[in-house]
């Protein structure tokens, strides 16, 4: 499954549903099928997900790239790459500061 951020302040962002699923959770969002992320609700969610970012950069800092995982387990069971919180934060983090910046809502859905 696919899910879809979209915004008149900026290009889409596409992610798995899985990994979209964790970003809303952790910006105090239901992640449900559809959604929105109001004008007034994005300075919170900015920095909901901003201090998961840092709390994970915190929890990995000293770690040697070779220690880090090599893989991750995708919602439907197989196997791919991994990918730190914060390169998949990232391109969401950029949505919603163009999102404010412009005072206009984020939505979702796939």
């Amino acid at each position: 499954m696919i899910t879809i951020f979209r915004s008149k302040a900026s290009g889409d962002v596409i992610m798995f549903g899985d990994v979209a699923q964790k970003l809303l959770e952790l910006m105090g969002k239901e992640a449900g099928a559809q959604g929105i992320i109001t004008v007034e609700q994005l300075p919170g969610a900015i920095a909901l997900l901003q201090a998961a970012v840092a709390a994970d950069k915190e929890q990995r800092q000293g770690q040697a790239e070779e220690d880090l995982p090599q893989s991750e387990t995708a919602a439907d069971g197989s196997r791919r790459p991994y990918v730190s919180l914060a390169q998949r934060a990232t391109p969401l983090l950029e949505l919603l500061q163009w999102s404010l910046k412009k005072r206009v809502p984020v939505v979702w859905g796939e």
